[in-house]
């Protein structure tokens, strides 16, 4: 059997709009072949409960799979899809499952700092007082080879990330990043609260995304309750994920520019993204609107006058771009650094169901605005950019008709804005729900259970830059140590996010 039919036998659980199936262990030990033999069953994230694992995967909608860990072990699912390897070392981490067969299970999240093992299993153990163990890398045999260690701690202010090159001579043969360094211990502190106040955790994940983590917890809260979203919420929630894209594809746009070392276009792009902000804390009170999504719509309403000035913005961006681009496009110092730099095998793609502009920038024509969809966007139907170079420069492109197709969503959107309420009631009530949501990465996962006084349960929030991490590790082989910062800028994953 496929692996999509052995899921859809197991006993469904109730969750909404995507089913939860419960399998045997016996039937989750035959999905890694079944996942061979179904190559287009995309992997979107795996987590776990006390005793419990848990797996989403996408083909024409979200399918959710769970199994009982038994003796607190599952059969991996790693050797069918690679972008399983991290999520089977953060349940270790975290739940102290073991993935049977895994590829990988070196430690993930824990760095040995903790005074727990498995600080989310049904009982953690622990840990006496010792000096953390040194992290362990994968090896490189060959003449002339040399190692980089490069952080946690950056210059300037970026998030604390440690990468290990493996060069010879110039040419980095392998990278490969250590992260944890960010680990707030998120979703256990969402545990035991209510969709409302645990709303600000999920806005926290990461702070670049707020408004489209913000929107999966809340989309997987409303599913979970049957709570139907006032039609002016669904349509502001739309209009600060735009924002949200907008200024964030600018400020990369920028900081590729610079990592090439061309400055004006990271000033200009500098300057333009300062006006999204300043709109944005015009229109919602808040520069990035962060805690303005809540679950049953958005607390506040539109300022008065904000829409005014989020479309004078629009057009300031606007009337730039075209400069701007022919900035890029002309100067053949910053082609030269870009076109061919860190390409990224759309094979790799394709394995990893990689999304956002990293996936679209080799190919792969997946947003979840357009599938599976939601509202407004199944009304809007918003230009997928697509470009399939695979490199620096294609993900910037992508970047690029993003911020334009935003700009005309947004103008539609105040245009054809919606009056009535903002914001619904919960009931306190169990249910089970799950969402896909686009942020200007790509699609952000959230599930959640709530018990019968509406108090959660189970909740994971997957950010896309799992599945992107590692792409960037194979993006860089055979260039030179110089040009990581393009191609880390390029990428621009989320510490935090994955970090949890």
């Amino acid at each position: 059997m496929s692996a999509s039919t052995i899921i859809r036998a197991g006993a469904p659980q109730g969750a909404r709009p995507a089913e939860r199936f419960l399998l045997t262990a016996e039937a989750w030990s035959r999905l890694p072949a079944a996942l061979v033999a179904e190559p287009g069953l995309a992997l979107l994230a795996m987590w776990a409960e006390p005793g419990m694992i848990h797996a989403a995967f996408f083909d024409e909608t979200v399918l959710l799979a769970s199994a009982p860990a038994e003796g607190g072990r599952y059969a991996a699912l790693s050797p069918a899809r690679p972008g399983a390897i991290r999520f089977e070392r953060m349940i270790h981490d975290l739940w102290a499952l073991v993935a049977e067969d895994a590829i990988d299970l070196r430690p993930w999240l824990d760095h040995g700092r903790w005074p727990l093992a498995g600080p989310m299993s049904a009982q953690p153990a622990a840990l006496p007082g010792v000096e953390p163990p040194q992290p362990e890398f994968l090896p490189v045999e060959g003449e002339g080879i040399h190692q980089i260690p490069v952080g946690p701690i950056h210059a300037g202010i970026i998030e604390p990330g440690h990468f290990r090159f493996h060069v010879q001579g110039e040419v980095v043969v392998r990278l490969e990043a250590r992260l944890g360094y960010k680990h707030k211990g998120l979703l256990s502190l969402m545990l035991a609260k209510t969709p409302r106040a645990a709303a600000a955790f999920a806005a926290r994940l990461s702070g670049d995304s707020t408004v489209a983590h913000s929107w999966a917890f809340a989309a997987a809260v409303e599913a979970a309750l049957g709570v139907a979203v006032p039609p002016r919420a669904v349509a502001l929630r739309a209009v600060m994920a735009e924002l949200e894209r907008i200024h964030n594809h600018l400020n990369d746009w920028g900081f590729v520019c610079n990592d090439a070392a061309f400055a004006f276009p990271h000033a200009r792009c500098g300057l333009l993204r300062e006006g999204v902000l300043r709109a944005c804390d015009a229109a919602f009170g808040h520069r990035l609107m962060m805690d303005r999504v809540l679950p049953g719509g958005v607390a506040p309403d539109i300022a008065p006058g904000g829409a005014a000035a989020i479309l004078a913005m629009l057009g300031t961006i606007e009337a730039e771009m075209p400069s701007l681009l022919r900035v890029y496009d002309s100067h053949a110092s910053l082609q030269d650094r870009v076109v061919g730099t860190g390409f990224l095998n759309p094979a790799h793609v394709q394995a990893f169901a990689a999304g956002g502009f990293v996936g679209r920038g080799s190919g792969r024509a997946f947003d979840a605005r357009l599938r599976p969809g939601y509202a407004p966007y199944d009304l809007l139907s918003p230009a997928l950019a697509l470009e399939s170079g695979g490199d620096v420069d294609a993900r910037v492109r992508v970047r690029i008709g993003e911020v334009l197709t935003s700009i005309a969503l947004l103008r539609r959107l105040l245009a054809e804005l919606p009056g009535g309420d903002t914001l619904a009631a919960l009931p306190a009530a169990p249910g089970e729900g799950s969402a896909l949501i686009e942020g200007f990465r790509g699609e952000c996962l959230a599930w959640l259970r709530l018990d019968e006084g509406g108090l959660i349960r189970g909740v994971f929030l997957r950010d896309p830059s799992w599945l992107q991490w590692p792409l960037l590790e194979a993006a860089i082989e055979g260039n030179i140590v110089a040009d990581f910062p393009l191609c880390n800028k390029s990428f621009n994953c989320s510490y935090s996010g994955v970090d949890l």
